[in-house]
Order: C-alpha cells, then structure tokens, then sequence
C-alpha cells in the first residue's frame, strides 16, 4: 500500500528556515525630511545673513565698491589682518602638534590640568584675553618693564596681534590633532623600529602621514578663527592706523559712522577671500587624504 505524500507549496520549505528581514530603525527621520531640516536650517543660520550683507553692498556702484574696498587705510588692513593670522597659524600648527604629542605620549603631574588649560581661550572671552595680554606686555606690564628696556616692544604693535591671535587659535590645532594621536597604531611604530628605523623617519614616513589631514584641519580653523578675531586684538593692537589697525575694527568704525554700505563691502571683500583660502586648505586636505590612502 503507497503512502499518500503530501507536496508542499514551491518556496514554503524555504520559507519555514529564511527569518523575515527587518528594516533597520533609524534614530533620525528619513533622508528628506532630514535633508529639508539640514537646508531650512543653514538657510536661517547662514545663507540669509550672508545674501543680506551681498545684497547690501549692491546698494553701491563699481566705482563706490573699489572706493570702499581699496583706499590705503583698508588695503593696510587686509595685509596686517591676513598676514597676522597667517604667522599664528603657523605657530600654532608648529607648537600645537608639540602640545598634543606630550599630552597623548607621556605622563607627568598636573597633566589633567594642562590638558584643561589648552581649552581656556574658548570659556574664556576674548575681551577679558586681550586686557590680560595687554596688561603683561605693555610697558608698564609684568613682562613688557623688562622688555621694552632691551628694544622687544610687543603691546600696541603688530607683534602683540600676533601673540592674541596665537593664544585664541591654539585650542583649535590641539583639540583637532589629539584625538588622532590617540587612534594612531603604535604597532607600525614598533615594526619602523625593529627594522632599524631612526626616529625621524618614524615621524616622517609612518607618523606624520596619519595626522597631516588633522593637522591642515586645525591649521585651517586657527586661520579662520584669527581672521575674525576682534576682542582680544583691539586692546593690545593700539588701533593705529596703517601700523595696527586690523580689518574688524575697520568694518566697526565704517558702522560707528553709518556708513553700512561701505562696512558690507569690506565685509564681503573678507568673506570671499576667507572662503577661497578655506577651499584651498579644504583641497590640499582631500588630496592628503588621497595620498595616504593610496600609499598605505
């Protein structure tokens, strides 16, 4: 007698072993509402202001733009303003990678302390910063009665701009080099070493290539940040004009005397050279990136 066999619906068997696929859950709403978010939000935050302070200079003709943006006052400016942020970045890139090396690699008392201190320029305002520096470097000051005997004349000189600039962008090079420090594998610093590699060509052929995207990231914020800089320059630049006199205190002084149209203009003429240096930086960045993806 044949037993009577049952056939089961084509795909079931496999249905009965195949467990359901979820969709993952999201923390965040979809890609488009989160998209329309992210634009309404740089729109009221960024674009708006920015298409105001464009739309205000076109309120100028070409002749009173280049009038405004060009005279020798504003020009003396631009170079003390650029040329100043431009030392302390590099400074700061040079002494900040010092800074994040001794707090990643060694330990030492009073760590934790400097550690905190590094973030001291961003609680502290940059007012309050610039009275200080003024106070310890002017003539009469802690550091400037000893100074000035021997010539070094810092308070109300480009040098002291400098030196503000420095301490309000260091926090920036650390902060962005640390964390990568951190994350750094010292296995390949072993092997560099048990192959007979000296310490420089550790740094610069195994150390140096991870942390150079880091390093153009913070040399790029500590550039942007001394650029606007304005509280704690003004009070030890002494605001000379064409010596001392940076290019925010420019833009106050046109406001100070109505002359809005004229403040936009040099604002504008600030924004679209801080955005083409920013690309520049941004571009020298991606290609490292690049580079040390293809060679690893």
């Amino acid at each position: 007698m044949n037993a009577l066999t049952l056939k089961a619906p084509p795909g079931a068997a496999a249905g009965l072993h195949a467990s359901p696929q979820r969709q993952p859950r999201r923390v965040l709403p979809g890609f488009k509402l989160t998209l329309g978010y992210t634009v309404l939000y740089l729109s009221l935050i960024v674009l708006i202001p920015i298409s105001a302070l464009v739309l205000k200079t076109f309120t100028l003709t070409w002749d009173q733009f280049v009038l405004a943006v060009s005279s020798p006052r504003v020009l003396a400016s631009y170079r003390l303003t650029f040329g100043a942020s431009l030392i302390a970045a590099l400074v700061n890139l040079v002494f900040g990678l010092l800074l994040a090396w001794v707090l990643v690699r060694y330990k030492f008392p009073g760590k934790k302390i400097v550690d905190a201190l590094v973030d001291l320029p961003f609680a502290l305002p940059t007012a309050v910063a610039g009275i200080s520096l003024t106070a310890l470097l002017a003539g009469n000051g802690w550091l400037g009665q000893y100074l000035e005997p021997i010539g070094i004349k810092l308070a109300f000189t480009p040098g002291g701009i400098v030196i503000a600039l420095i301490f309000v962008g260091l926090p920036f090079v650390v902060r962005t080099v640390q964390p990568v420090l951190e994350d750094a594998e010292k296995e390949l610093e072993e092997a560099a070493t048990a192959l007979g590699a000296t310490r420089l060509q550790i740094f610069t052929k195994v150390i140096f290539p991870h942390i150079a995207p880091a390093l153009v990231t913070g040399f790029a914020m500590a550039f942007a940040r001394a650029i606007g800089e304005y509280g704690s320059v003004i009070f030890i630049a002494g605001n000379m004009p064409m010596v001392s006199e940076i290019t925010p205190l420019i833009i106050i002084g046109k406001l100070e005397q109505y002359d809005y149209a004229g403040a936009t203009a040099v604002a504008v003429v600030m924004l679209v050279i801080s955005f083409a240096l920013l690309l520049v930086i941004n571009a020298l960045q991606t290609w490292q990136r690049k580079t040390t993806g293809a060679s690893s």
